[in-house]
């Protein structure tokens, strides 16, 4: 497969983080090698691009097969009948919340079938008065997580109203999912994580999606592992993009938080990441 070079991307600085709203937490999540997320301690959904009610698209709550039982997913998608490549959205480490909604949503209406997966619904489901959603992440079975998101992949290959072709995109946690998603479905086409850890260098041979990774230059636990995982990709000739954004911080495509959203980063990645997604899918 053809290999591209990794690109930096220059953008304005973001805004300095307001300490008394963002916390720095660590997540480990042993044996899916899935760690470190710096994440906002604000409230969530507080800023809605498209609304639940909006009428060019069909909304509902799904649930799909896993080898254990079942998930609980948010699904869009733009009306009418066409059949449509789908895409999974994959939360942070928050759970599946009114703003990972809102951003399945945004996805649907650029022409993709969404499902928005709980990584919570063995425990029940994301629950929305929860004082400890992450401590409650904490919880999950790590093997049995990423089994239930690749089935997820599964699903969408044979749902009737898409074309068998799937993508996969998350933030934070959900970045980190979305590499485990491309290491264990073959049948996945294209992955775009952001600002997610990487995979271990022995899985990425694994990999047959093209790849499109976003970073945010303010990072540096997680872009530590960046040279390791190119590398990688490149020895597997394995198609990827890497993209990192100077300035902004991790969490900056999270319009919720406004202290580490960056405006900018967040708008020229969404653009690439839709782009790739029509063009792979």
């Amino acid at each position: 497969m053809k290999q591209s070079k990794r690109k930096t991307i220059e953008t304005s600085p973001d805004l300095p983080p307001d300490r008394r709203e963002f916390l720095k937490h660590c997540v480990s999540l042993a044996g899916a090698g899935i760690a470190g997320c710096l994440v906002l301690s604000g409230p969530q959904g507080q800023a809605q691009i498209v609304a639940p009610e909006d009428a060019r698209l069909e909304t509902q709550r799904i649930k799909y097969p896993t080898e254990g039982g079942e998930m609980q997913a948010y699904l869009a998608r733009p009306k009418g009948k066409d059949k449509l490549p789908a895409v999974i959205v994959i939360h942070e480490i928050f759970g599946l919340n009114a703003h990972i909604e809102d951003v399945a949503r945004r996805m649907a209406l650029e022409g993709f079938l969404v499902i928005a997966p709980d990584a919570l619904s063995p425990l029940g489901g994301t629950a929305a008065n929860s004082s400890d959603i992450m401590g409650t992440m904490r919880q999950l079975d790590s093997a049995a997580t990423v089994k239930n998101f690749s089935a997820a992949v599964r699903y969408l290959r044979t749902h009737p109203q898409t074309t068998g072709n799937v993508g996969c995109t998350g933030f934070c946690w959900g970045g980190a999912m979305t590499n485990q998603v491309a290491v264990n479905s073959p049948e996945l086409k294209a992955a775009v994580p952001y600002y997610g850890t990487v995979p271990a260098s022995e899985d990425v041979p694994k990999i047959k999606s093209s790849m499109l990774c976003h970073y945010a230059g303010e990072d540096k636990r997680i872009n530590e592992g960046i040279p390791g995982f190119e590398a990688a990709l490149k020895k597997a000739g394995i198609e990827y993009q890497i993209h990192i954004y100077p300035g902004a911080q991790h969490g900056f495509n999270n319009d919720t938080g406004p202290g580490r959203y960056n405006k900018e980063a967040a708008e020229l990645a969404w653009k690439r990441t839709v782009a790739f997604f029509k063009q792979r899918l």
